[in-house]
C-alpha cells in the first residue's frame, strides 16, 4: 500500500491492516520494524478475534555498534533494493501514489514472471 508522506507509518499500518484484517485469513504474523511499536501492538491483537495476528517488532541490540543485519529485516531492504532496479520506481517521479502502488505491482509481477519462467 502507498500512502501520502503526511501519514505516519503507524496509522497507514492500520489502514493496511484494516483492508486486509478479513481478505487473508491465513495472515498469522507480521514483521515490523521499532517504529510500529506502542498502542499499534495491542490494536493488532484486538484486530481479529479467529485466527488472531500477531505483530512482532524487529528491534536492534543497544550492544551492538555499527552495521549488522538483523532478522527478517533484510527481506524489506531487499525488496527495496529489487524495486529500485526499476526505472520507474528508482525516483518518485509519480503524482498520484496510486499510480505508484500500480509501478510496485507491475514491477513485483515482472519479477515473478522471470522467475517462473527460469524454472
Amino acid at each position: 500500500m502507498v500512502h501520502a508522506a503526511n501519514i505516519q507509518d503507524r496509522d497507514g499500518a492500520k489502514i493496511l491492516l484494516g483492508l486486509v484484517r478479513e481478505k487473508f485469513l491465513r495472515l498469522r504474523l507480521i514483521w515490523a520494524d521499532g517504529g510500529y511499536a506502542g498502542k499499534l501492538l495491542q490494536w493488532v491483537c484486538a484486530l481479529r478475534h479467529s485466527n488472531p495476528l500477531k505483530l512482532e517488532i524487529v528491534k536492534r541490540s543497544d550492544q551492538r555498534k555499527g552495521f549488522y543485519v538483523l532478522p527478517r529485516r533484510w527481506v524489506v531492504e531487499r525488496t527495496f533494493g529489487w524495486l529500485g532496479r526499476q526505472r520507474r520506481l528508482s525516483k518518485d517521479y509519480e503524482f498520484l501514489t496510486q499510480t505508484s502502488e500500480t509501478m510496485i505491482y507491475v514491477a513485483m509481477i515482472g519479477l515473478m514472471v522471470r522467475r517462473l519462467s527460469s524454472r
